[in-house]
């Protein structure tokens, strides 16, 4: 969603316009109270709650070093390597570089996973008992909202002509809307059962893994299997 969206992918497109209806009914038929224990008691699920200045500062600090050590690592990276490798090695140190992108940029994806609430279930589910209003959570709709527009824009302003760093050219799926077929929808309709049963999608389960190794191992062979059935 966040990459196929912005890209004006037909493909994204009927797969989140599946999915997302589809997690919201589940969710309903299976949790039909709608409670979560993250709304806060005796109030609407959508009465803002703050983090104390405190927290705050110290979220934006640790996102901003983030940025900017994303930003300057990799090629810090590229000239230290560059300097100790032979022509014949120089596609070395690009290499190391992107390496040392993807973890920087999956660090900061796994960091906004974290602050947004998208690796808590229950947070989740709230934003699913959508269209009750009193116990729907409306604040993920910013994440999606900030997530899909600025890379609509950074795509629509460059495209996709000039390579990304450290990198050839960009890895781009080949298959287009024509391409969708019954096992496509049917999998995009399976993901979003399981997202409206658990408040879990894969990146934010990756994430929570980390924390419950049993829970992550059972949630991601039970994931892997579902890919196999549905291939």
């Amino acid at each position: 969603m966040l990459c196929g969206l912005p890209r004006l992918s037909g493909r994204s497109t009927v797969a989140v316009g599946t999915f997302f209806p589809i997690a919201i009914i589940t969710h309903h038929l299976a949790h039909p109270t709608l409670y979560t224990e993250a709304c806060p008691g005796g109030l609407p699920c959508y009465t803002p709650t703050y983090p104390s200045a405190a927290t705050t500062m110290t979220l934006v600090i640790l996102a901003v070093i983030n940025i900017i050590t994303a930003r300057t690592v990799p090629k810090l990276v590229e000239d230290i390597v560059a300097s100790t490798s032979t022509d014949k090695r120089s596609g070395e140190s690009r290499s190391i570089a992107r390496k040392v992108t993807l973890f920087f940029s999956g660090l900061l994806f796994a960091l906004g996973l974290h602050i947004s609430g998208m690796a808590h279930p229950a947070k989740v589910a709230s934003f699913l008992s959508f269209p009750v209003m009193n116990q729907w959570d409306p604040s993920l709709a910013l994440v999606i909202l900030f997530g899909v527009l600025p890379n609509l824009v950074e795509i629509q302003r460059k495209g996709f002509s000039s390579p990304p760093s450290f990198s050839e050219k960009f890895s781009l799926p080949t298959k287009t809307f024509k391409d969708i077929d019954a096992k496509f929808v049917a999998g995009a309709a399976a993901f979003g059962v399981g997202w409206g049963l658990t408040g879990t999608c894969p990146g934010p389960a990756v994430l929570r893994a980390f924390a419950q190794p049993v829970w992550g191992a059972l949630w991601m062979g039970g994931f892997w299997l579902g890919g196999k059935a549905m291939s």
